[in-house]
């Protein structure tokens, strides 16, 4: 059976770039989608604490819900897209939700609203953008192996615009300039997905695959690979824990115990910020390289090796960071060339983690449940940034040393889980692959 949601096939074989031009239309939509809630991620802690007065424990806990609910939303949203709505209607929808809530940010007074109305929008966006990526590709394509970090890229190029753009506008002339950037951003994204219809898949009524879905084989079938896919959304709950103090915690000491001096320029944190998604740009052409040269002599790494790590550089990220705080000691601020460090630390272990993740889950989705799937990726996504939100208030309790060390065991503890899960989950693939190939 093709695991590959609920498509027959590319609309067209019109190439950009070397790949379908569906991967284009999906990049640059994923682009803009990014560019706006990178927006909002990299203000809200800021808008909190220095706009809205709030303290930074309570600010800490509202943005690990936000972001976390804006990854849990998506298992309603794959469901509803599955069963009734199909991808496409699912996409416009979610983006429409988006844009309306990014200009709600602009009213204090609709600041909960402006929340909740982004993460129910990318609840119908997310699993549904990212599960048309797979289906682009034949089976057997070998394009479809880079697919998903081609797709990564353009997500990083809107995170690269964001700070820049959006940072500038909030932390210069306002915070609610900075919003309205990011629905204009959300309203781009939905021009060009419209407009790029033509070439993606031509997708099936849900009631198409009925069928096989009551077939006992597709069941336990399914069964096993949410097994594996379930264990990798757990692990993952430790990634994101540690990933995603860079907006959180590192972000406050950031603002308030590193030296941003560059000679008479004082860098925002914002700029920092964007070395993240920047150095994703441009070195994912050189980790696909690698991996396309180690897989031609037969040394390339599976999926949760390579997962592994990535989440040893984490790990190493934040060892760093926890040996500078300790040598810096409290009350003395630290140069910005050592959060410079850690980010490109973090952008490194990243680029192992996540696109390596949604590829292994675009190639396991059960055929029908396409988008139901990338909602499970978004699950371990969604409670490692509540546990973020919930680790980070300890932050004004113990001592930053202290705080980054225990930090650093989490993604130690996931690379250890990966690789002693690489053989069962090598088994289940091999069984994909070759369901795939028969159909």
């Amino acid at each position: 059976m093709r695991g590959a949601g609920s498509s027959v096939g590319p609309a067209a074989e019109r190439e950009w770039f070397g790949h379908p031009a569906g991967l284009s239309v999906l990049f640059l939509t994923e682009t803009w989608e990014r560019f706006s809630y990178i927006a909002i991620r990299v203000l809200l802690v800021y808008y909190m604490v220095k706009g809205l007065g709030f303290h930074p424990a309570k600010a800490s806990m509202i943005y690990g819900l936000y972001s976390g609910f804006a990854y849990l939303t998506p298992i309603v949203g794959g469901i509803l897209s599955d069963r009734w709505l199909g991808a496409r209607r699912s996409v416009i929808l979610g983006c429409s939700i988006m844009a309306l809530g990014h200009f709600m940010m602009i009213s204090e007074a609709l600041f909960y609203p402006a929340l909740a109305a982004i993460c129910f929008g990318n609840g119908l966006f997310l699993p549904n953008l990212l599960s048309q990526v797979r289906q682009i590709y034949k089976p057997g394509d070998p394009r479809g192996a880079s697919a998903y970090n081609v797709y990564y890229v353009g997500a990083n190029l809107g995170a690269l615009l964001a700070p820049i753009v959006c940072g500038y506008l909030g932390e210069t002339y306002g915070w609610h300039y900075g919003f309205a950037a990011a629905g204009v951003g959300m309203l781009i994204g939905i021009g060009i997905y419209a407009g790029g219809a033509r070439h993606l898949p031509v997708e099936q009524p849900p009631a198409v695959h009925i069928a096989v879905q009551a077939t006992p084989a597709w069941r336990a079938d399914t069964a096993t690979r949410f097994r594996l896919l379930g264990a990798v959304a757990v692990l993952m709950v430790l990634f994101r824990t540690a990933y995603e103090q860079i907006g959180n915690t590192v972000a406050l000491w950031a603002d308030e115990g590193v030296d941003r001096s560059l000679g008479a320029l004082t860098i925002p944190m914002t700029w920092l910020q964007a070395i993240n998604p920047l150095l994703v740009c441009f070195a994912m052409p050189l980790v696909i390289l690698t991996w396309t040269r180690l897989r031609a002599a037969g040394r390339e790494p599976d999926a949760l090796a390579k997962m592994a790590i990535g989440c040893a550089g984490l790990a190493a990220a934040y060892l760093m960071l926890a040996a500078v705080a300790a040598v810096a000691g409290p009350g003395t601020k630290v140069s910005w060339v050592w959060i410079a460090a850690y980010i490109t630390l973090l952008t490194l272990a990243e680029m192992w983690v996540f696109p390596i993740g949604m590829s292994l889950f675009g190639r396991l989705a059960p055929l029908g449940l396409g988008a139901t799937t990338m909602a499970v990726w978004g699950l371990g996504s969604f409670a490692g940034n509540f546990m973020g939100g919930l680790v980070g208030t300890l932050w004004t309790r113990i001592d930053h040393a202290t705080f980054f060390a225990l930090i650093a065991t989490l993604p130690a503890l996931a690379a250890v889980l990966f690789l002693a899960l690489g053989r069962p989950a090598r088994k289940i693939e091999d069984a994909a692959a070759l369901a795939a190939a028969a159909t």
